[in-house]
């Protein structure tokens, strides 16, 4: 991750990972950053890939991982989760506008929206059994559809 994203988008500060049991990332869970360098990495999702004219990500593969295919429709918002899709560990909004999250553990959010290239980062803390991130989801919306 350090060679292959984060030295070629600039990160200003290490970022840490989740280490398991036997010594491995854990993939799924438990990357921690300073909110400038997941802004960083939110402008390089909503370029899909490209980071100042140098394809990081392949665009395609940002594609396939924030687009549900016709033949997966069970992924779909409103189908996967009431409010959300799922993509390839990517949160994706309902609408038919490509726009998608990644959500992190108790209130960490990196919201993006590709057309627009507007990013939303949040690193607060949620209280324990909190449904404070209506407020979150509410805010991005009202954002990207005055951006549109």
């Amino acid at each position: 991750m350090r060679e292959k994203v984060w030295q070629p988008i600039g990160a200003e500060a290490e970022a840490r990972w989740l280490i398991d049991a036997e010594g491995y990332e854990v993939a799924h869970f438990g990357f921690n950053a300073v909110l400038r360098d997941y802004a960083r990495l939110g402008r390089l999702l909503a370029h899909d890939g490209a980071w100042e004219g140098r394809q990081i990500i392949p665009a395609q593969w940002m594609i396939d991982a924030t687009t549900v295919r016709a033949s997966d429709a069970y992924l779909l918002p409103g189908k996967a989760f009431k409010r959300f899709g799922y993509g390839y560990l990517f949160w994706l909004f309902p609408g038919g506008r490509r726009q998608f999250a990644l959500v992190g553990y108790k209130g960490q959010y990196i919201c993006v929206d590709p057309i627009s290239k507007l990013v939303m980062v949040q690193t607060a803390v949620e209280a324990p059994g909190a449904n404070s991130n209506d407020e979150a989801w509410a805010l991005w919306s009202a954002l990207s559809d005055q951006l549109r």
